[in-house]
C-alpha cells in the first residue's frame, strides 16, 4: 500500500469509512415527478367518481326554502346557548345525521331514510323530491362534514386532514401534508381504502404520469396514503441504532491497513 493511500485513509478516518458504507446516490429518476408527461397525450377527468355515503359518515343537511318557517321541521337545530338568541333562527347550528351501520339516517318529518350508497347530489335529488311533497322549491345543501384523508410516512407534516371539498386528489392531499422530503420513495407511494367493506391497497408511483388516470387519483373519505422511506432513509436508520458496530469494523480496517503499509 503507498504512501498516498496511507494518507487518504488517514484523512478519511472512521466517520468517513461508515459514510462510505452506508452512502447512497440518488438521480432524477428517482425524485422528479411525472417525468413522462411531455409525451403523453392530452388527459380528460373522466376517471372521476364521486364518493358515495358510508356508515359512519356525519351528514350535515339543510333544507331552505322561500318560506323559511315552513322549512324550519326539515332541519335539526341546536337549542339557543342562552335567552339572548332564543327565537334567533340564524343564531343556531345545524346538527350532523351520523349514518347507522345499516346506511340510514333518522330524518325529521320523512322518519328513517336509506342513504348509504349515494352521491350527495343523488341524495340531494332524493331529499327534494320527498320535501317536495310538503315544501314549495326546497333548497337542499348537503355537506361529508367528517371527510377526511390521512398522510403518513416520509412527508413533511403527516396528519389526518378535514376536507370541505369532496374532490381531491393524491397530489393535493401530499401539498396539504407539505410534499414528500427527500427520503420519500416516490415510485412507490401506498394507498390504503376502505371499499363496499373491503379494506384494499394500491401502489402508486408518482414519477410517472399514468397514476393520473388511476381510479386511485382521486382520493375518497378515510383513505390513508403511506410514503415509504428510501433506501438511504433506511440504512441510516440502521446506521443509528447499529452506529458502534460500524465503527468498530472501521477501526479494525484501519489498523489492518496500517500494519499492512509499515
Amino acid at each position: 500500500m503507498t504512501k498516498r493511500l496511507r494518507l487518504i485513509l488517514t484523512r478519511v478516518g472512521i466517520s468517513g469509512l461508515v459514510i462510505l458504507f452506508l452512502g447512497a446516490c440518488s438521480s432524477k429518476k428517482d425524485i422528479l415527478y411525472m417525468q413522462d408527461i411531455e409525451s403523453m397525450e392530452a388527459m380528460t377527468t373522466d376517471n372521476y367518481n364521486p364518493p358515495t355515503i358510508r356508515a359512519n359518515d356525519i351528514l350535515k343537511i339543510n333544507v331552505a326554502s322561500f318560506d323559511m318557517e315552513a322549512a324550519m321541521p326539515f332541519n335539526l337545530m341546536q337549542p339557543a346557548r342562552n335567552i339572548s338568541e332564543l327565537g334567533r333562527t340564524n343564531n343556531r347550528e345545524i346538527q350532523g345525521y351520523i349514518v347507522n351501520n345499516d346506511g340510514t339516517i333518522e330524518f325529521p318529518v320523512l322518519g328513517t331514510l336509506e342513504v348509504a350508497g349515494k352521491t350527495r347530489q343523488e341524495l340531494v335529488t332524493f331529499l327534494k323530491k320527498e320535501i317536495g311533497a310538503y315544501l314549495k322549491d326546497p333548497i337542499i345543501n348537503i355537506e361529508i362534514i367528517n371527510y377526511k384523508i390521512t398522510v403518513l410516512g416520509e412527508v413533511n407534516r403527516p396528519g389526518t386532514f378535514t376536507i370541505s371539498n369532496e374532490r381531491i386528489t393524491l397530489l393535493e392531499a401530499l401539498g396539504m401534508a407539505g410534499d414528500l422530503n427527500i427520503y420519500g420513495k416516490r415510485n412507490n407511494i401506498l394507498l390504503l381504502r376502505e371499499d363496499n367493506g373491503q379494506r384494499i391497497y394500491h401502489k402508486i408511483d408518482i414519477t410517472q404520469s399514468d397514476f393520473i388516470q388511476s381510479p386511485f387519483y382521486y382520493l375518497k373519505q378515510n383513505d390513508v396514503i403511506y410514503v415509504q422511506p428510501n433506501s438511504a432513509q433506511v440504512g441510516a436508520a440502521a446506521y443509528n441504532r447499529n452506529a458502534t458496530v460500524y465503527i468498530s469494523i472501521a477501526s479494525v480496517l484501519i489498523s489492518i491497513a496500517v500494519l499492512i503499509t509499515r
